[in-house]
C-alpha cells in the first residue's frame, strides 16, 4: 500500500514574498490547497509483474465536445456493477451503460458543496471534459444529482500500474513513450497534473496507457478530508515541493509532473519504491521527506542500460531546471532507439 497523503502543509514554510509558482502553469484558478486526497484508481488484482501481450429527477448532464451528433448517456442508463474503490469523498463504480452494453468508470463525489465550490467544480469538469488525447483518460459526461457530482470515465479493464513490475526496457519504454506522450499533451494546453504516480497510470487489456485523474485531484481538492494538506502523494512529489525553500521557493509544475513520472517509471523497473521498499510503505513521513529533501536522487542500478540510467537521470535531477521536459524525453534514445511494440499504434499528436 503506497502512503496516502501525510498531515502537514508543506506551502507553510515558504516565505510569502517570494514567487511560488509560474503565471502560466495552470489554467485553473487559485484555491485553498488546505484539502486533498485523490480517489483511489482500481488496483490491480495482486502485484504482479507486467510483461508485454503475447498477441497484438433528471440530473443535469455535461458532455464531451463531440464532432458526432451522439448524446451522452443517460444517467438513469447506467447500472452499477462492483465497486472499484472508494474514500472519504467517493467512490468509484464500474459501471454499464444498458442500451449498448459498455462499460465505464463512474466517480461518485460525496458531499453537499457550498454553490461557489461546487461551481468551481463544475468549471474544473470543463478542462475534464475538453481533454482530447489518446494518452489521457477522456471524460464522457458529468451528472450533478442529489448532492452528489458524478464523472463518466473511460474504463480501463487492466486498472492500474500500481504494484506492477515491468523487467522489459522495450516494454518499459513504450509504457514511459505512452505517458510521456499524454504530460507532453497537458503541458502544452498548460495544464499541469500534480499527482503522477502509478496508480493514476492505467492500461487496458491491449496494452495503451493512459494518464487518470490529471483534473480530479483538482476537483477533489473542494472535497476531501480538510486533515489532508496537499494534492498528490507526498512519496511522489519533487523535493522543490515538499520543501519550498528549495529552488528559492519557486515551484515549476511541469518539472514537479517529470519527477513524478521519473519516480514512477524507475518503480516499475525495481518493482519497488525507489527510495526504499520499506520507507515508502510504512508511512515514516519524515524519513521519506528527508530521504526526497536531502538525500540523492535514486538512480537505475548498474544493470540496466545505459540508455535506460540516463533517462532516469534526466527525470531525477534535484535541480529542476535541469529536468528535461516531456517533449525532450520523447527524443530521449531510451525512447527512441527502442522499436514500437504491439501495444499500440498511435502517436502523440
Amino acid at each position: 500500500m503506497r502512503p496516502g497523503p501525510a498531515p502537514i502543509r508543506p506551502d507553510q514554510t515558504a516565505n510569502p514574498s517570494r514567487p511560488r509558482r509560474r503565471r502560466d502553469l495552470t489554467v485553473l484558478p487559485r484555491r485553498d490547497p488546505t484539502i486533498a486526497v485523490p480517489l483511489p484508481l482500481p488496483p490491480p488484482s495482486a502485484p504482479s509483474t507486467l510483461a508485454a501481450p503475447s498477441d497484438h429527477a433528471a440530473p443535469s448532464t455535461l458532455a464531451p465536445p463531440s464532432s458526432s451528433s451522439s448524446q451522452p448517456p443517460v444517467l438513469a442508463d447506467l447500472e452499477r456493477l462492483r465497486r472499484l474503490g472508494s474514500g472519504s469523498g467517493g467512490t468509484v463504480w464500474m459501471v454499464r451503460h444498458r442500451p449498448t452494453g459498455r462499460l465505464y468508470a463512474l466517480k461518485v463525489i460525496y458531499g453537499n458543496h457550498e454553490d461557489a465550490v461546487r461551481r468551481q467544480i463544475l468549471r474544473e469538469i470543463e478542462i475534464l471534459r475538453t481533454a482530447n488525447n489518446p494518452f489521457v483518460v477522456p471524460c464522457h459526461a458529468m451528472y450533478d444529482h442529489g448532492g452528489e457530482i458524478q464523472i463518466l470515465l473511460e474504463f480501463m479493464d487492466g486498472g492500474s500500474l500500481e504494484g506492477r513490475r515491468i523487467t522489459s526496457e522495450p516494454f518499459l519504454s513504450e509504457v514511459a513513450h505512452q505517458v510521456l506522450a499524454g504530460l507532453a499533451y497537458l503541458h502544452r494546453r498548460k495544464i499541469v497534473h500534480r499527482d503522477i504516480k502509478p496508480s493514476n497510470l492505467l492500461i487496458d487489456s491491449g496494452g495503451r496507457v493512459k494518464i487518470a485523474d490529471f483534473g480530479v485531484s483538482r476537483i477533489l481538492a473542494q472535497t476531501m478530508d480538510p486533515c489532508n494538506s496537499s494534492v498528490g502523494t507526498i512519496a511522489y512529489m519533487s523535493p522543490e515541493r515538499i520543501n519550498t525553500d528549495l529552488n528559492h521557493g519557486n515551484y515549476d509544475g511541469y518539472a514537479g509532473d517529470i519527477w513524478s513520472f521519473g519516480l514512477s517509471i524507475l518503480e516499475f523497473y525495481l518493482g519497488r519504491f525507489p527510495f526504499g521498499e520499506n520507507l515508502g510503505k510504512q508511512g515514516d513521513w519524515a524519513s521519506l521527506m528527508c530521504a526526497i529533501c536531502l538525500g540523492n536522487p535514486p538512480e537505475a542500478p548498474p544493470t540496466a542500460s545505459r540508455e535506460f540510467r540516463d533517462f532516469i537521470s534526466r527525470c531525477l535531477q534535484k535541480d529542476p531546471a535541469r529536468r528535461l521536459p516531456a517533449a525532450l524525453l520523447l527524443q530521449h534514445p531510451f525512447i527512441t532507439n527502442n522499436q514500437p511494440s504491439s501495444l499500440t499504434s498511435s502517436s502523440h499528436p
